[in-house]
């Protein structure tokens, strides 16, 4: 376990896809094989990322909110081609990934007092 928070929702959205990947396979492989390397994209980018600084960082977390909407997108391509999958409990580890991954990317601003 990370201390990283955002880290340990992306395993955990991607421990969920696990069972979504193998009944996609059944209809392609193709949107399957897309989720499983977007899942791994943004948990090696919030890794390397976690290790970086400045802009270095920002543009590791950027990829990984990336890959998140991926996901999403390609679910989203799922349902539109009727592909029945229970999806409910990865869209939710999404949305509060991406909200994680928005506060990442773009810092509040102190005011300088």
């Amino acid at each position: 376990m990370n201390n990283f928070v955002v880290y340990n929702v992306a395993l955990e959205l991607v421990r969920a896809l696990r069972p979504i990947v193998s009944e996609l396979r059944t209809h392609s492989s193709t949107i399957a094989g897309q989720i499983a390397r977007a899942g791994a994209s943004l948990v090696l980018n919030l890794g390397e990322g976690n290790r970086r600084a400045g802009k270095d960082r920002r543009r590791f977390f950027v990829m990984a909110q990336g890959s998140a909407s991926e996901i999403l997108a390609a679910l989203d391509v799922a349902d539109a081609w009727g592909w029945i999958v229970d999806a409910q409990r990865v869209r939710v580890l999404l949305d509060r990934e991406r909200a994680l991954l928005w506060g990442l990317v773009h810092p509040r601003v102190q005011p300088h007092c």
